[in-house]
């Protein structure tokens, strides 16, 4: 056996040592009687795994476990063990035992780290113990604190966990006046405290209140941050009102906001969808005149709401600029030309994109085959059909 392979049995045999004893904690009845059976050499890392295959559903377990561990004489724990069993009875919702074992922490002169507790924050916030998480460490402000203390600073997740929480209870306020305290204390969130409240209220379905933030932001002469603008057209653009996304994004490019390609991704596809094409091409070009080339993804959105307009020619003529301009057409793309030309009754041309498809390298669907062929049958186009039928059947022995 080549020293490799042996390195990879001895790595097997020691997952499968760990996962032998979590099965014995998971289901044994008296899980330290048969633990002390094994005469098991404890480490730090040992333990810690153990503890890890337990998290999603052996808290108590888990816990029972990491007692008698520490009641072995050869066996220290570490932090890693000890904020792994935390972060589990956390994701239980086992607080109570959660805070004995924080507390336990103390006489090994171990504390729990800032990532661990921002990850317990989270977790309050997940089920919507929004004061619990604040009274964490005796309130926000000492949690930010001891965590800037640690050398950790806290990052728009950390801020958002609370905000958002607070905003699903319907507290908006009390989500306000921790931004304020933790401004004026000098601990600033990474973004402004502003744009954490309208992605909160996004997130807890308060579209309406988002709104008239952003809008009274705007008359204020401020704008939010690009990804708070972006969540927010692209909530109320799934609610129909685009015509209000497309007035506020000229709104905000006026007070200087920079629109990026996710911006343009959310508001052509929604305008040319609501039947707004002037409005499509007008985005389109901004996004051009930005510095970036279409994509599929915001030119095919055009040209079908050209087809459904019925201005085919117009569509066919813009597919092929944007052949020469744009990124290149893929499958779905070609998909889309076919079938709305089949529904539209040209079908020779949805032939040409078929024969042009296929030329390029992207086979087409089969039913785009069937509609093409059926469609220049009932047409009289005999000939034509044929040839497609034997491109089928020619792409279909390859």
């Amino acid at each position: 056996m080549t020293t490799a392979a042996a390195a990879k049995t001895s790595k097997d045999d020691y997952f499968a040592a760990v996962n032998h004893i979590a099965n014995i904690v998971r289901h044994d009845i008296y899980p330290e009687r048969t633990l002390n059976r094994l005469n098991l050499t404890l480490t730090s890392e040992l333990v810690y795994r153990v503890l890890r295959v337990c998290h999603t559903t052996s808290p108590s377990e888990s816990l029972r476990f990491f007692t008698w561990a520490r009641s072995q004489p050869q066996y220290s724990p570490t932090s890693l063990e000890f904020e792994q069993l935390i972060l589990t009875l956390a994701h239980h919702k086992r607080y109570q035992s959660m805070w004995k074992t924080i507390e336990l922490m103390k006489p090994y002169n171990l504390s729990v780290s800032p990532q661990t507790l921002s990850l317990i924050i989270e977790e309050f916030g997940k089920h919507g113990l929004v004061d619990n998480a604040v009274e964490l460490f005796h309130g926000a402000y000492a949690l930010i604190r001891r965590m800037i203390r640690k050398g950790f600073v806290p990052d728009k997740r950390t801020y958002a966990i609370l905000v958002n929480a607070w905003c699903s209870s319907g507290k908006m306020r009390e989500a306000q006046e921790f931004l304020q305290e933790m401004s004026d204390k000098g601990f600033n969130p990474p973004v402004r405290g502003r744009d954490l409240l309208v992605q909160g209220l996004l997130n807890a379905g308060y579209l309406e209140s988002a709104k008239q933030m952003v809008n009274k932001m705007i008359k204020q002469g401020s704008v939010p941050d690009l990804e708070t603008f972006n969540s927010l057209i692209e909530t109320i653009c799934k609610s129909g009102e685009v015509e209000f996304c497309v007035e506020m994004y000229y709104s905000v490019c006026k007070l200087g906001l920079c629109a990026d390609v996710s911006t343009y991704k959310i508001l052509i596809p929604a305008v040319s969808k609501a039947g707004m094409i002037d409005e499509a091409f007008r985005l389109l070009h901004n996004l051009v005149e930005d510095g970036h080339k279409p994509f599929p993804s915001l030119y095919a959105p055009i040209i079908k709401g050209m087809f459904r307009r019925g201005q085919f020619d117009d569509a066919f003529c813009f597919f092929s600029e944007m052949k020469i301009k744009g990124h290149p057409p893929n499958r779905p793309v070609y998909t889309m030309l076919i079938t709305m030309c089949g529904r539209g009754g040209r079908f020779v041309e949805a032939a040409n994109y078929l024969v042009e498809m296929t030329e390029m390298g992207l086979t087409p669907i089969s039913r785009c085959f069937d509609l093409v062929t059926d469609g220049l049958k009932n047409c009289g186009k005999h000939d034509l059909a044929e040839k497609i039928e034997q491109l089928e059947v020619s792409l279909r022995s390859v």
